[in-house]
């Protein structure tokens, strides 16, 4: 009887309960344009980390037991989330903060930007709609310009 009771406990661990989500929303997306200077406007934005369009076996295994880009990538929809409820105006503060500087510390990493440029970011919501699930979109915050240099150094 006892493994029988270790693994009823061990159950809601394993399978745990979707109940306490109240609907589905639209999730955050965080996309970044590199401007040449701050005044510049932004024509070419790209998804900052987009999900992979398939996973292999073994990939969906590996995940289960190592995936610290996904921390990372929930920590990142958390900001967004809290950037756009705004419930203050420090939370606002701290938050694009926080994206702009993982944005920029990611492609500073990568080699992806150039040092001197400035990035600006966006986040979009998306959503699926009517009975094809077609994938709708809208800005939901825009941020300024940042120099990278900046963001990258400190």
């Amino acid at each position: 009887m006892f493994p029988f009771a270790g693994f009823r406990l061990m159950l809601p661990a394993i399978m745990p309960s979707w109940r306490f989500f109240d609907g589905v929303s639209a999730s955050p997306r965080v996309d970044y344009a590199l401007l040449r200077d701050p005044e510049a406007a932004a024509d070419h934005w790209q998804e900052f980390r987009p999900r992979p369009a398939e996973l292999t076996l073994r990939a969906m295994l590996l995940r289960l037991v190592w995936n610290p880009q996904w921390n990372e990538n929930l920590f990142l929809v958390s900001l967004a989330e809290r950037l756009i409820r705004a419930d203050s105006a420090e939370t606002v503060a701290h938050s694009q903060h926080e994206l702009l500087l993982r944005v920029a510390r990611h492609l500073d990493r990568d080699g992806g930007c150039d040092r001197s440029a400035c990035l600006q970011i966006r986040l979009r919501l998306v959503r699926r709609v009517g009975p094809r699930e077609d994938v709708e979109s809208e800005i939901a915050f825009l941020s300024g310009a940042q120099p990278i240099a900046d963001l990258v150094t400190r």
